[in-house]
Parts: C-alpha cells; structure tokens; sequence
C-alpha cells in the first residue's frame, strides 16, 4: 500500500516515517511540511539519515490522492477537520492523529478544544482507533480518529473494570504524568531546557481536554454516564507516560479476580502486558520500560482501606500514544499481522 504523512515534520510525524520506512507491507511515498519544504526528511529527524532519501513537499491534496492509497494526518489539532471531507471523497482511507474526529459530540469541542467543528456530519463516520476496543470496526473504517496519548493510557488501563460494572462511575480519578515530547514540536519557555529538567511539573490540574475521550469511551463500555477527575503533570523526561488511576469499588475485591477481568478483556492482544511483580525493581508499569516500543504495561494494586483499585498504565507517547497505533490501525486495515512494524523491544538501560 502507497502511503503519505500530512504533517510530517512533527515529533509525531517523525516517528510514522521511522516506522513507515520499515515496514515490510508499507511503500512511503510523500511528507509534507510547509516549513521545510524541499529539505530531505532526514534535516529535521536525523536517525533516519541514510534510511531514506525522502524530501518534504508542500502539502499538495491533489497530488496525494493522486500518489497514495492511505493518508496519514500529523497535522495540529482544527486543520484536519477541513481537509478530510475532500479527500474522503476520492475513497481514500484517512488515519488522523489529530483530535479533529475523536469525539462524536460536536458540542464537546466547543466545550473542551474552544473551537466550532468544521464538519460534525462526519463524526459519526470516523471510528475511534483503539484496537483493543474497536478493532473490528477500524477494519471497515474509511477514517480512522487515532486517540490521544493521555486517553488511550487511561482508557486501556481502566477499560476491564469499567466494563465489568465493579467500581464507581461518578468518581473516577486519573494522575497522568508525561514527558516533554508531550508538547509537540514547538518552542516555549515551559519545555526550555532550564525550565523543563528536574520538573514535577502540575501543567493541567483540571478540564485537560483528553477527559472527553476518556469519559466517551468508558461510557461506551459502561453502558451509561461515567464522570472523570483528571490531572496532567509534565515531568523530567523525554518520552513516556505514566498514568495512575483511582477506581472506587462497588465491593471487595481480591487480586485473583481482577487479573480474570484484565486477562479475559485483554487474550490475544499483541500490544497489551501485565506487570505486578513481588519482587525487584521494576515491579509496576514503568514509561522507561516502554520507549520506543507499541507497548502498554498494565498493572494495578488493591487498597482495602478505602477500598480502591489503584490502576497502573505505562506507554511511549509517540508510539503506542499516537504513530505505533496509527500503524496497528493500518494493519487492521490491511488485514495483515497487526506487529508488522511495530516488533521492536525496548531498550533497557536507556
């Protein structure tokens, strides 16, 4: 399949053309940037020196529907939403990793992004692209809305407990903690160097705008109305994130019954571990476990004097956060292995 990257100049981006270049069922034939137009690819992301001779074009939708079978959209949040309808009629499938069409309520942008959606007709066709969850339906979809990095973490970590029905739904309490890749491409003063290292950083206390996919899909799961409490902090690494999330149960519950919830929702997911372990170091999820991979680490701890579920979940931002599941969808797509791709194990130490 020929494949293009609108938008490929980002840290996002930048990943999609590492894993896109290897990718055995995969022909990279364009990315876009109308910044570095006409510069090889491998200026602006140079692991990929030597990989690819590969230039950035001006985005060109004429040209890319002309020249490619599948679109990736890399493009920052509100532009999407204008380009898709064009391309979507040429019969293109799109996989955006935009928030342009993750959520099926049109007022919710409003609510959580600021912004009036472009086009709300079209939110009901695009599926929201977590394979746990919605796998058969990415592999029909035309559009394919890739969740955010924060969402997909919390929802794959709570998803089982949420489905079983065993814990509040109206007090859900989520700790996200990421690293500075989490911000994007752009320059600030808070990812400045002096500014961002050694940093336990509260940035989002409250209204982080990932809590509507979270509450959507854990409705969707809940089979009602599900109220989520979240916090973002930005802290002192590259690449990660760490979310901790406190469920409230509805009654007891012992270790050897959640691990039934977990493992029967999650049996056959290529993507999907648990870690609770006794002993050693590493004995919960961990972000720095999971760079550079399509990995999500699940574990949890039981809390009877509360009582709670503590639900643990560990990722790559980048990866399993946004390109890694983006390239699992396309897989679905194309009905092949769904770790095409996406074999590589992490690296420890790093």
């Amino acid at each position: 399949m020929k494949v293009g990257v609108i938008g490929a100049s980002g840290y996002v981006g930048g990943e999609l053309l590492r894993l896109l270049i290897r990718h055995p069922k995969a022909e990279l034939t364009m990315a876009t940037s109308n910044t570095y137009a006409g510069q090889y690819v491998y200026r602006l992301h140079p692991n990929l020196r030597g990989q690819t001779d590969l230039k950035f074009v001006k985005p060109d939708l004429k040209k890319a529907v002309e020249e490619c079978d599948l679109l990736f959209m890399a493009t920052p949040h509100g532009v999407s939403s204008n380009l898709v309808p064009s391309i979507l009629e040429t019969g293109i499938k799109i996989i955006d990793l935009s928030a342009d069409f993750r959520l099926k309520n049109p007022e919710d942008y409003v609510r959580w992004y600021g912004w009036k959606h472009a086009n709300p007709d079209l939110l009901d066709k695009a599926v929201y692209g977590l394979p746990e969850l919605h796998r058969e339906e990415i592999r029909g979809a035309q559009l394919v809305a890739c969740p955010g990095c924060m969402a997909a973490c919390a929802i794959l970590a709570m998803a089982p407990i949420i489905k079983a029905g065993k814990v509040e739904t109206d007090r859900i309490v989520i700790d996200a903690k990421v690293g500075s890749s989490g911000a994007g491409y752009g320059v600030s003063r808070s990812v400045h160097h002096s500014e961002h290292y050694s940093v336990v950083r509260p940035y989002k206390p409250v209204g982080h705008r990932h809590t509507a996919e979270i509450e959507q899909e854990l409705g969707v799961l809940s089979g009602g109305k599900v109220l989520v409490s979240m916090s973002a902090h930005a802290v002192n690494m590259v690449r990660g994130i760490l979310t901790t999330c406190h469920l409230f149960l509805k009654e007891p519950m012992k270790p050897i019954d959640v691990w039934r919830l977990y493992r029967g929702f999650y049996s056959g997911e290529p993507f999907i571990r648990f870690i609770r372990d006794r002993r050693g170091v590493f004995r919960y999820p961990d972000p720095k476990i999971v760079v550079g991979t399509n990995f999500c680490d699940l574990g949890f701890e039981i809390d009877d004097h509360a009582p709670r579920l503590v639900a643990l979940s560990a990722l790559d931002n980048l990866i399993k956060g946004a390109a890694g599941t983006a390239v699992q969808n396309m897989n679905i797509i194309l009905g092949c292995d769904e770790r095409e791709g996406l074999r590589d194990i992490g690296l420890h130490p790093i």
